[in-house]
């Protein structure tokens, strides 16, 4: 059994982002799902950023790394799109962390937005759709190539598509079969980790 640390996506703690973590929790593991907006939800990315902007990206990350000072090291990060920012903050500078997951989004282990390099033994997967506009657009694929190429136990996952948040059952984004292999291959990967 893993013990996850579940981070939203920009349009908050939507349905969809708590019955992927039901999934999880189903399992077996248990899933830790915080709320960085306090009860927000957004109809749509654009909204979910503005609202991120008012308060400030720095402000809402560092939130959820302080979320994970109540819970115990040996933790999994994951996050959604947004949501990866304090996951892979968390994955990468927190003693015990055990593994990353990392959806549609992904920060570069080296330049402006590096947190440092990546931490030896913390295994990392990393999801997203082929033709999607953010993910393969505006360069995190290329973040993820490079922690690929240069950590020993990471895996990029690509999926047919052109949706951002494809496993979020509760948006029009939703692709059934994507999300059906990503759960598959989450659970899969806390059940090694």
């Amino acid at each position: 059994m893993a013990e996850m640390l579940l981070f939203h996506h920009a349009q908050g703690l939507t349905p969809g982002v708590h019955a992927f973590a039901d999934d999880i929790r189903a399992a077996g593991h248990i899933v830790h799902t915080p709320d960085l907006f306090d009860g927000r939800t957004f109809g749509s990315i654009e909204e979910g950023l503005t609202y991120i902007g008012e308060v400030g990206f720095d402000a809402i990350r560092e939130r959820g790394v302080r979320v994970a000072d109540e819970l115990p090291a040996e933790l999994v990060y994951a996050g959604f799109s947004f949501g990866v920012l304090p996951a892979q903050k968390l994955a990468q500078t927190r003693p015990g962390a055990c593994g990353a997951l990392l959806f549609y989004s992904c920060l570069p282990i080296s330049g402006e937005w590096a947190f440092g390099p990546w931490p030896d033994g913390v295994a990392v997967q990393i999801h997203g759709m082929d033709n999607d506009p953010i993910f393969v657009g505006e360069g995190d694929i290329d973040a993820a190539r490079e922690i690929v190429a240069t950590v020993e136990d990471a895996e990029l996952f690509l999926y047919p598509g052109n949706q951002h948040y494809f496993a979020d059952s509760s948006l029009p984004s939703y692709d059934a079969d994507a999300t059906a292999l990503l759960t598959a291959r989450v659970i899969e990967f806390l059940q090694r980790v």
